[in-house]
């Protein structure tokens, strides 16, 4: 990807301490443009060294970090934002039968409370503007739903909803909203899942601790290299298509699998879309 002059448009990415959230940043910096990006602890912030990156506190479970982040930025930064990457998230693992309440609301504050509030208070500035970009980075769990995620399929189901519904309210005043649906991609994402599942799984007591043998097996494998896994670049090249482009797409396909279950879901009957969900999960569980 070639550099590109931007006038110093100002992009506001969270979730930047490693993965997708990292590289956008960096790759984005390189390209001219000034990011704004948004980790949760301060030991994170001297992993995005670029002149182009200011870096900013920011805890999405928190309404009062959320604000008080903005208002830094606002008053410290450049004063508007062009473009808000929403991409801080994660995924709470475990059968819908095992999930406590608190693990479920705390899946939903961060990968949509969260996220809303922050783009609420960023939509009102670009409104002020008259243009801005909106981007949410779902999954291909936001539109299919694997068993054994449960929380982390409705959240990005949510979000999806979230993101068309803003799509619809915002025509014709100049901001747009864009999905990126990533499948796998090389990340920290299994090592933040497998915390999560032993904070908040009662495996001995679960109707479903054999198969969690198995889960726990996949968590704990670091799979950096499967046949269908991205580097989070993969993920860049679409962002930067959805900020540059003058009629950005409302989604965008990262990886082979969200290609091909996009395809699925439009032509399978519904039980044949169970069962091709189901043979994943199982090809997932015995992966080496």
């Amino acid at each position: 990807m070639s550099e590109a002059t931007n006038n110093k448009k100002t992009v506001l990415i969270t979730g930047c301490s490693s993965g997708i959230g990292h590289c956008t940043a960096m790759g984005l910096a390189k390209r001219g443009y000034q990011v704004i990006a948004t980790v949760r602890n301060i030991q994170d912030k001297d992993r995005l060294n670029h002149p182009n990156i200011q870096t900013q506190l920011m805890d999405l479970q928190d309404s009062s970090s959320i604000q008080k982040g903005l208002d830094a930025i606002l008053q410290n930064g450049p004063g508007h934002i062009d473009v808000l990457f929403n991409n801080a998230g994660f995924g709470q693992p475990g059968a819908l039968a095992d999930i406590p309440r608190e693990a479920m609301r705390q899946q939903f504050e961060t990968n949509v409370f969260g996220t809303l509030e922050l783009t609420q208070a960023v939509l009102r500035r670009m409104h002020q503007q008259g243009q801005g970009r909106i981007l949410f980075n779902s999954s291909v769990l936001g539109f299919v739903s694997l068993p054994y995620r449960g929380a982390y399929n409705a959240s990005k189901h949510a979000l999806e909803a979230l993101a068309d519904t803003l799509r619809l309210e915002f025509h014709d005043s100049g901001i747009y909203v864009s999905l990126i649906e990533p499948g796998p991609i090389r990340s920290h994402f299994r090592k933040t899942a497998l915390r999560a599942f032993m904070q908040n799984i009662d495996v001995e007591n679960s109707l479903f601790r054999n198969h969690y043998k198995k889960v726990l097996c996949r968590l704990q494998t670091e799979d950096q290299h499967g046949k269908f896994t991205l580097p989070p670049e993969a993920v860049l090249k679409r962002v930067i298509h959805a900020i540059e482009s003058p009629r950005p797409k409302i989604r965008y396909y990262v990886t082979l699998p969200t290609y091909m279950f996009a395809i699925c879901k439009r032509l399978l009957p519904l039980f044949l879309q169970d069962s091709l969900l189901r043979l994943v999960e199982k090809y997932e569980n015995q992966k080496p």
